[in-house]
């Protein structure tokens, strides 16, 4: 008795995907591995291996055959035959259906071949790049920092290898901050935690006992970056993330934690050493834009929105008329781009592009990111009413091509009456030292 099932034998079976087995399907090894050889053409002697880009490439170049599971098939015997013309229909239907499909998938492979070429130029690219920052301008720093060919690939992007060297070097440590500090900061901060009470902070608590808790930065890690899930508690990067924050507690008593730190702290982790990220993280809040929003000096902040609002009036007065029309002030989104640098509102490879020019321009270049959003989303954003600008700013696009967004913050002019940024900045807090003054009387 035939031991093949029926269901096998019907002709249908072949539109499900399925193969029925054969008889003898095992194929002898040799005659396998000779069917690789001619098909690949390595049999011949002499013939060099292609290289890893060559083999890529060869992969790439096929003729779709997913459309051999697109078989036409004839009626089971048990019904009647089609007439010849409904047949003809058919056939003719059946290739219309695979030509579209191998044009589909010869898209599909052209398109994946030009972002694997693109990839790899990129790749290349950052490969130059990195030898010219380890070979050129590290060793000589001092001298070739400020060149204009440093700043020229400094715009361009640090490649990731150098990136944590670089920003290191662009901040500085101003406080003198060394390894043993931060040692001696993370043996009390770990001596606080062991004195800490076993109640978790919640959110209910009060801003002022909250802010002054270690308990908070527990909180607030398992919501950094939760899409890596590598900062959440168990995963590889939580105690160094949570080490650091502990420790710049201990460090600036005065400041403690604020909302907003963990993101700073863990791009710096993920670039830098703990003990450099750490020295990193504090000369960062110690610049005077950080310390005034991580303080939270509503004056101060005012003054820096004010400034923002000058050359916002500057390079877009068609989107500025139309924020002011809708009474949309700068405060609902720049906040929480100024406090998290970026790093929570754009794509993390994106904020660290950000990162390597604000490391070297300073907190200028952090309000010319924010006009260069708007400047970006200028036709889409005047088109929106309060609501949807809100939302639209403080949830900014999944994907933003950074080559398109520094383009456009390229195209920002930081100038206004022939005044730049600090000298604009210091007229607003000048004025607001006289201002208030005459309020308090």
């Amino acid at each position: 008795m035939d031991s093949v099932p029926v269901e096998q034998k019907d002709p249908g079976w072949k539109l499900f995907g399925r193969v029925p087995h054969r008889d003898g399907s095992v194929k002898d090894p040799h005659k396998i591995h000779k069917e690789y050889e001619s098909k690949t053409s390595r049999a011949g002697p002499g013939h060099s291996p292609p290289s890893p880009r060559q083999t890529v490439r060869k992969n790439l170049d096929f003729e779709p055959n997913s459309t051999t599971a697109l078989i036409l098939e004839a009626r089971p015997a048990n019904l009647p035959a089609k007439p010849a013309e409904e047949a003809q229909k058919h056939r003719q239907q059946y290739e219309e259906m695979v030509a579209q499909a191998k044009k589909r998938e010869l898209k599909e492979a052209q398109k994946r071949r030009k972002q694997l070429e693109l990839r790899c130029k990129v790749e290349e690219s950052i490969g130059n790049a990195a030898q010219t920052w380890n070979q050129e301008i590290l060793p000589n720093w001092s001298t070739m920092c400020n060149s204009r060919r440093v700043r020229d690939l400094w715009w361009q992007g640090v490649p990731p290898s150098v990136r944590g060297k670089v920003w290191s070097l662009a901040v500085g440590n101003e406080l003198n901050i060394t390894h043993e500090l931060y040692n001696i900061c993370l043996a009390r901060a770990r001596d606080k935690w062991k004195s800490m009470p076993t109640e978790p902070v919640t959110e209910g608590s009060s801003l002022a006992d909250r802010e002054a808790s270690l308990e908070l930065i527990k909180l607030d890690i398992s919501r950094t970056f939760p899409h890596l899930c590598i900062f959440q508690q168990g995963g590889p990067y939580y105690d160094v993330l949570h080490s650091v924050l502990g420790a710049y507690t201990c460090y600036r008593p005065d400041v403690g934690y604020v909302q907003g730190m963990s993101f700073i702290a863990a791009v710096l982790i993920l670039n830098l050493d703990t003990a450099d990220a750490f020295i990193a993280f504090a000369n960062l809040l110690n610049k005077p834009c950080q310390m005034a929003f991580f303080r939270v000096d509503h004056s101060l902040m005012l003054t820096y929105f004010a400034a923002f609002e000058v050359f916002f009036e500057e390079n877009l007065p068609k989107l500025f008329a139309h924020f002011k029309e809708n009474n949309l002030t700068p405060d609902i989104y720049l906040i929480d781009w100024i406090f998290t640098l970026y790093s929570k509102s754009l794509p993390l490879d994106l904020a660290c592009r950000v990162w390597d020019v604000f490391c070297r321009d300073g907190d200028e270049f952090l309000f010319r990111v924010a006009l260069g959003i708007l400047h970006l989303y200028e036709d889409v954003l005047t088109r929106m009413d309060f609501i949807h600008n809100a939302q639209f700013l403080t949830r900014l696009p999944d994907h933003i091509p950074p080559d398109q967004l520094f383009s456009h913050i390229h195209a920002v002019h930081m100038t206004n009456k022939n005044r730049k940024w600090a000298q604009v900045l210091h007229a607003l807090q000048k004025e607001q030292e006289w201002i208030s003054p005459v309020l308090k009387r």
